[in-house]
């Protein structure tokens, strides 16, 4: 790790306009899964169905697309790709306002829309993670990540208020205004980082559009990180569908007592995302990742028998979300360098789209079968198995070869298994999921890095 020097941000140009970009993005994204669904049932009266279908198509390209564009964009600059999302995205927001002002607004769609924009948040999440690499030198991989996955958390915790407060002050069609604008101040903090992009590598022989699987599947460090975000995603999802049900219903919890507790995560994200670099330095990574994962996994054991009722319930679910946020913002960190530094230089993106399509993959299982559990055992039993499922998530990452790693680079494939490095670098400065917490709202706040 570097140290003693300025952050990364105050020294390095074009990551600080990336990550402005970046920031942009995440604050569009959420503000997007948000109040696309305010305008299907507020401005077209769309029942349960309507607002699910509108959801759905906005989550449905992480299943579908991703090992498509993983594989399509090993073979090309990231950069220019993620402009081109951003406008599309820019573009496809914009359209809803125009399609209501012009009275062509419909719930069909709106789906379609949906759909689009989602497709292009793919491309730009896949693209951004295999373009930091290339951006930053690789001992600055860990401050890299440390800032995207700050503002990722920040834009998670604040993005959901945010989208509320600018369907409150201009209405939903109006918020989607604003979240237009956003992605294309995404795409000119992209565009304005301006280093030469190393070409890509060329594709090795025989690579289809299963490789990035093959790749999370051979590699034990990569096998690890997936099954433990697949299994922490679908447990999460268990304890996410019954935990409004147990504590506001069951528990006669305040909504607004609720909601408050629940926040105490987002600031925990953010203080372990800060944190990640310098408890890696003073660990070791495997260590700092295993004790980051005892809390961000293991602490919401306790949901299910904190006593108490009203403030008291809330004080206790707070600590939970406090403690176990903090965790989850490390491990974030952590996961994210860890991968990047682990794949395949030239399959970079191919891995992520198949870490990607693993961990979204468990979403909708979990929540169908939190469901059933939550009916056949009621939701106390269904929130202790969730909270169960996400300690048990953690046990992949617990094994020897991965506490002992002292530094990511560690972890690699020896170098003979990897593709030859680039001679030299470009001229130029020296380059998730996730996630804020298991209890996020509707959107992307409760996974793993993706």
């Amino acid at each position: 790790m570097v140290t003693g020097r300025r952050s990364i941000l105050a020294r390095h140009r074009d990551f600080r306009w990336f990550w402005a970009g970046h920031t942009a993005s995440v604050l569009g994204s959420q503000v997007s899964a948000v109040a696309l669904p305010l305008v299907a049932a507020l401005t077209l009266g769309a029942g349960a169905s309507g607002v699910a279908a509108v959801a759905t198509a906005g989550y449905l390209p992480n299943v579908v697309l991703t090992l498509l564009v993983g594989r399509w964009l090993e073979a090309r600059r990231r950069r220019r790709v993620m402009v081109a999302a951003d406008l599309i995205r820019a573009v496809a927001m914009a359209a809803v306002p125009l399609g209501y002002l012009l009275g062509l607004l419909s719930l069909p769609v709106l789906v379609g829309l949906a759909l689009l924009i989602g497709a292009a948040t793919v491309v730009f999440d896949i693209g951004s993670f295999a373009y930091t690499v290339s951006l930053v030198d690789r001992p600055d991989l860990p401050a890299a990540n440390r800032a995207t996955q700050g503002s990722s958390t920040a834009a998670q915790v604040a993005g959901p208020g945010l989208a509320g407060g600018l369907v409150q002050l201009a209405g939903p069609v109006g918020a989607l205004v604003v979240d237009a604008v956003s992605y294309l101040l995404s795409a000119l903090g992209v565009a304005s980082a301006r280093s030469p992009e190393r070409p890509p590598a060329p594709p090795a022989a025989g690579a289809g559009i299963l490789t990035g699987l093959r790749q999370v599947a051979a590699n034990p460090v990569l096998r690890a990180l997936t099954i433990h975000a697949a299994t922490y995603n679908g447990a999460a999802q268990i304890l996410v569908v019954n935990l409004i049900v147990y504590a506001v219903t069951d528990r006669h919890l305040a909504p607004g007592l609720y909601g408050l507790a629940l926040s105490a995560a987002g600031a925990g994200a953010f203080l372990g995302t800060m944190l990640a670099p310098g408890l890696a330095g003073r660990l070791g990574y495997g260590r700092a990742f295993a004790s980051a994962l005892c809390l961000s996994c293991g602490t919401p054991l306790a949901i299910a028998a904190l006593p108490g009722s009203g403030p008291t319930l809330a004080a206790g679910l707070a600590a939970v979300q406090l403690v176990s946020g903090a965790g989850l913002g490390v491990a974030n960190v952590l996961s994210v360098t860890l991968r990047q530094v682990v794949a395949p230089e030239g399959a970079l993106a191919r891995t992520n789209a198949g870490y990607r399509l693993c961990t979204f993959g468990t979403l909708p299982l979990g929540g169908a079968l939190g469901g059933l559990l939550g009916h056949a055992v009621g939701s106390r039993a269904a929130v202790a198995v969730g909270a169960a499922g996400l300690a048990l998530s953690a046990l992949p990452m617990m094994t020897r070869r991965i506490r002992t790693v002292a530094r990511p680079e560690d972890a690699a494939p020896a170098p003979a298994s990897r593709p030859a490095a680039p001679a030299t670098r470009p001229a130029g400065p020296a380059a998730a999921s996730a996630s804020a917490s298991w209890s996020a709202g509707p959107g992307e706040g409760r996974r793993r890095p993706g």
